[in-house]
């Protein structure tokens, strides 16, 4: 029988659906044991408390409503006062949108919403956005911790309204009048807008577009709320450390759920470890093919751009102008999440052999007892509204050290930002601190004796620091080396140290982050070296020891007094043979609140804050040992695809059993 068509052509075999710029690696569905896992998961996330109520939910709504309300009224406001008619003043408005964790659907209890103000022409950002809006906000009941960051790379208002933390964004477009049902993931909305318009209105975009490129939203969604959980609870959940942000993850896991289109979120879960641990970096992740306007926006694109070389874990976003939302992901922290990576596949692969719970994934990271050595810098302040806005610049900036140690210890010394931070209830003054693992780079057989000195590193951070804009007399920033032994009891969940000898419930966590780190490590001689060196630190630390200190300077912003000066710091694998010489925090401490109180006044003082020479207040700048390091950069220059071409992406992964 012949087979042909009517017209004569012969009928086209059916091709799998193509979801984003491949084909999916599988088409397979949920086996009978995926749907029972997938069960258990789901009932995990609730026990987990990864929902928000109905309550929140309406509160939410009521929040939004108010806020539209108050752009409202503020925009004609600004409208009357420039001389427009009658109707332009009834006409005018502003239009307020969600994008992040809210508009993807996936934000739980407490979550801040990420909203974006959309207004007309002639009002501008710097002064009716940030100044006018801005004093309206502050004069309102419902708002606490008002806290304008203009100078951001997307300029952004952070405040409580209500209890509920919102994050608002602002872009004019070129239309006097802003309709209520504005599409603005069409292109057009982007003509004649300044570049930080068109970063604030990408937000709303790419979620936009998230949505539309998934083959199932609702499966997405679970799979999402999964991994950002995980990667809370691991420690690479965090833009501004250098690791992965909300919009991140959404598209790595977006990525996944194209290359199994039937797949549910149990299955989801487990792919994506399986794929992104293979995964050779930096070949991009995108959901999409890269398109360029008429409208001329840069986009991300290594052949053409040469900065874009040099970006590590490259995930572009969707929308028109597509750009690298990961560029702050730098060799160490690429280092942890891949590290992460590999314990999560671990575990699902054990998850799905029934040798171990869902709940064994999401165990926490004990970041500090990962490491024999820490850098901590402590943020401090006068009052509470002050260490809002100055813990937000140095925290922005934090991933600067990381960096700055890459560069000058030539990628000998790596840097682990932890994201999290941390408060000493016993303290009265308003502070915070953050802490970061240091150890050697592992493979690397390092000199006998190696020391790392980043004292010019550390102090080219803090001058950094102190060109904070809006620096107030009472903030300061102190940086300092800490062995694990020494790590203050408010960063221990109970405040104090769990007992070395215990082990973590979780058994199969640590021991698949083990092995992956045992893969890497240094012979078994050499471990028996690092215990031998560390009983000698132990003998070390049971002598009495001298603190001599010697005067680092000072800036015209940052009170900036004497400094500890540390003993040398030697790295075998990130282990010290000799501890730095540490001030008596209580006492810093306290001369830092008898300085707050001379500010505020209940001390018979001066008005005016000291200087730091004036007050001798010690800054611990910390350091790691003197030695000459070659300064050069560690970065990775853009390699090519698999099939050696630059310009195809499509088969970034290694070989997959499944593909």
């Amino acid at each position: 029988m012949d087979s042909r068509k009517p017209n004569g052509s012969l009928p086209q075999l059916s091709q799998p659906p193509k979801y984003g710029i491949t084909k999916p690696i599988s088409l397979a569905g949920p086996s009978e044991a995926d749907v029972q896992r997938n069960t258990e998961l789901e009932k995990f996330l609730i026990e987990s408390g990864l929902y928000e109520s109905k309550e929140e939910a309406a509160k939410r709504e009521e929040v939004l409503g108010r806020i539209t309300e108050i752009v409202k009224i503020w925009v004609k406001q600004l409208t009357r006062q420039r001389g427009y008619t009658d109707q332009m003043v009834e006409e005018a408005k502003a239009v307020i949108f969600t994008f992040g964790s809210y508009r993807l659907g996936v934000h739980g209890p407490g979550a801040d919403i990420d909203t974006l103000c959309v207004g007309p022409s002639y009002v501008n950002r710097e002064e009716d956005f940030f100044i006018i809006l801005h004093d309206i906000l502050a004069e309102m009941e419902e708002v606490t911790e008002l806290q304008p960051v203009p100078d951001a790379h997307v300029p952004v208002m952070k405040f409580k309204f209500q209890g509920i933390s919102i994050d608002l964004l602002y872009a004019s477009i070129s239309l006097l009048v802003v309709p209520d049902d504005l599409d603005i993931s069409c292109v057009s909305v982007l003509h004649n807008v300044d570049e930080q318009s068109v970063r604030s209105l990408n937000g709303c975009r790419v979620a936009d577009q998230i949505l539309k490129l998934v083959p199932n939203i609702e499966h997405f969604r679970t799979a999402l709320r999964c991994l950002k959980f995980w990667a809370k609870r691991r420690g690479v959940y965090s833009n501004v450390t250098g690791f992965l942000g909300g919009v991140n993850w959404a598209l790595l896991v977006a990525r996944i759920c194209q290359l199994y289109p039937n797949a549910i979120p149990s299955m989801l879960l487990s792919r994506f470890f399986r794929v992104y641990t293979q995964w050779r970096w930096p070949n991009p992740v995108m959901l999409c093919s890269i398109e360029e306007d008429e409208l001329g926006f840069p986009v991300w694109d290594p052949r053409k751009n040469p900065r874009d070389r040099f970006h590590h874990m490259p995930i572009i976003t969707p929308a028109y102008p597509c750009m690298n939302s990961s560029y702050n992901v730098s060799v160490s922290t690429l280092r942890v999440i891949m590290e992460q990576f590999q314990c999560g596949n671990g575990i699902c692969e054990e998850i799905e052999l029934n040798k171990a719970q869902w709940n064994t994934l999401f165990e926490r990271y004990l970041f500090f007892e990962a490491y024999k050595n820490y850098l901590q810098v402590d943020i401090v302040s006068a009052d509470a509204d002050d260490l809002l806005a100055w813990k937000g610049w140095t925290e922005s900036r934090l991933r600067l050290l990381t960096l700055k140690i890459e560069r000058d210890t030539n990628g000998m010394l790596q840097c682990h930002p932890y994201p999290n931070e941390y408060v000493d209830k016993s303290k009265l003054f308003p502070h915070c601190s953050f802490f970061m693992g240091l150890q050697r780079k592992e493979g690397v057989n390092g000199q006998e004796g190696q020391q790392f000195d980043i004292r010019g590193t550390v102090d080219e951070f803090r001058q950094e620091i102190s060109m904070y804009m809006y620096w107030k007399p009472g903030m300061d920033i102190y940086v300092s080396h800490v062995r694990r032994r020494q790590l203050p009891a408010f960063v221990f969940p109970d405040g104090y140290r769990r007992p070395r000898t215990l082990r973590h419930p979780s058994q199969h966590t640590e021991k698949a982050c083990e092995d992956v780190t045992r893969s890497q490590s240094g012979s078994a001689e050499r471990r028996i070296k690092r215990k031998h060196d560390d009983e000698a630190v132990d003998e070390k630390l049971s002598k009495p020891r001298d603190c001599s200190t010697s005067n680092f300077g000072g800036t015209s912003h940052i009170s900036i007094g004497q400094e500890a000066k540390l003993e040398h710091l030697r790295t075998g694998d990130a282990d010290s043979n000799s501890v730095d010489r540490l001030l008596d925090r209580d006492k810093r401490y306290e001369e830092i609140a008898i300085q707050q109180a001379r500010t505020d006044g209940t001390v018979s003082e001066p008005s005016c804050v000291k200087s730091a020479k004036q007050m001798g207040e010690p800054v611990r700048q910390e350091l790691l040992s003197p030695s000459e390091v070659p300064d050069s950069e560690t970065r990775e220059i853009y390699r090519p695809g698999l099939n050696g071409k630059t310009g195809d992406f499509a088969s970034a992964y290694m070989d997959n059993e499944e593909i």
